[in-house]
Parts: structure tokens; sequence; C-alpha cells
């Protein structure tokens, strides 16, 4: 548990906390916050994973309605199920006979399509976009 929620909900805290005051004394800032779909529905035998993540998304919201004033964005993205190595590392056919088939767009995510999400939000036309949970995961899960 506590390695867990060490590593995802104070990992987030421990890395957004010494940069805080700084964005604020500049007025501007872009706080983006990884979670993951198991943090918006749970996912049985994950609780402590599904409970850090889902940390993330309240410290978030939280670090974005105090940031706003000072021009600080602060949003998170949920990703589903990415081509990242460790979901490689499943097993072939538990990912062809029920993870895929979950996802109503057939497949995987690219690690690609989570990095564009992280621009966009970085960048100045996002700028009104604060708060905000993006979901992706191919259709999955809709939170």
């Amino acid at each position: 548990w506590k390695e867990v929620i060490d590593t995802n909900l104070s990992g987030v805290f421990n890395m957004t906390h010494p940069l805080w005051s700084g964005m604020r004394d500049r007025k501007f800032g872009r706080v983006i916050t990884i979670s993951s779909i198991n943090g918006q529905k749970g996912q049985a035998g994950q609780a402590n994973y599904s409970a850090s993540k889902a940390g993330d998304i309240g410290f978030s919201k939280a670090l974005a309605q105090e940031g706003a004033r000072a021009g600080i964005t602060v949003n998170v993205i949920c990703p589903g199920y990415i081509a990242t190595e460790m979901v490689k590392a499943i097993d072939e056919k538990v990912l062809n006979e029920r993870i895929i088939p979950q996802i109503p767009v057939g497949r995987l995510g690219e690690p690609e399509e989570i990095a564009r999400c992280v621009v966009f939000l970085a960048s100045d036309e996002a700028g009104f976009i604060t708060g905000s949970t993006i979901t992706a995961n191919g259709g999955q899960y809709f939170a």
C-alpha cells in the first residue's frame, strides 16, 4: 500500500510543491498529472493503485482552484491501456482475448497519443482549461 501511494500520490505532491511558489510568483504555470482509468473507475485487486490515482485527480482539482487566479492551470490525463512496455508484458492471449475486446476502438492506445495531450495542455492554447480530466482510453470507460 505505502509504496504505491508514495510513488503515485506523494510523488505528484513532491514534484509539484517545490515549483508551486515560483509559478505563482511568475503568474504562469502548467501542471499536468498522469492518473489512470483505474483512478476513475477502480479496479478489483488494485485498491492501492486505484486509490493513489484517484487521489491524483482530487489533488489536481484542488490545485486547479488554488492556481487559477495566479495563471496556473492544472489538469489530469487518465489513460487506459497504452502500448507501453508494462502493458506489452501482459500475456498476449490475455491482451487479445480479455483486454482489447473491452476497448471500443479495438486497440491499445499509443504513448504518442498521450504525449500529444500533454503538449496541448502545456500550450498557451490551453490557458482556459484547468481542473479538467481528459479520459484517453479508447472508449473503455466514460467518466
